[in-house]
């Protein structure tokens, strides 16, 4: 008998040629839900940006986000468009709960990006701009 409880669900496999656009979006880019509603702390997308294209400015509300960078080089622009992080395939960051930012790629291949967040559900809150109001849906 184990010495700690039973899992509350089954191990969940979210094919990625499964995988279709879905969840909160941001102009510019195509998110895709794979983990979501499936468990308290935690989901799980896929992001794909096009070559020569941005994302609005937007953040994620209370969740803190993880990205792993599969494909592509991409960047994350913060702090008013001030600070300017690259990514590339391997490496991974973190963009804390309500820091705003955007997505960005200059590149000429699609950017592939892994997104974990510290939620249930993804949360997409899209601004009007650097410390603008949220637009309405």
């Amino acid at each position: 008998m184990p010495s700690h409880p039973e899992p509350s669900q089954p191990v969940f496999l979210a094919k990625g040629s499964a995988l279709t656009t879905s969840g909160g979006q941001t102009a510019g880019m195509a998110r895709q839900n794979a983990i979501v509603d499936r468990c308290d702390g935690l989901c799980a997308t896929r992001m794909v940006a096009p070559p020569r294209s941005a994302s609005a400015v937007h953040h994620h509300g209370p969740q803190d986000t993880v990205v792993y960078a599969v494909a592509g080089r991409g960047s994350v622009v913060s702090e008013a468009g001030a600070k300017k992080v690259d990514l590339e395939p391997g490496d991974y960051a973190l963009i804390p709960a309500f820091a705003e930012h955007q997505e960005v790629n200059d590149g000429d291949e699609d950017v592939v990006w892994v997104i974990v967040r510290s939620g249930r559900v993804p949360e997409v809150v899209n601004l009007t701009g650097w410390g603008g109001e949220p637009v309405k849906e």
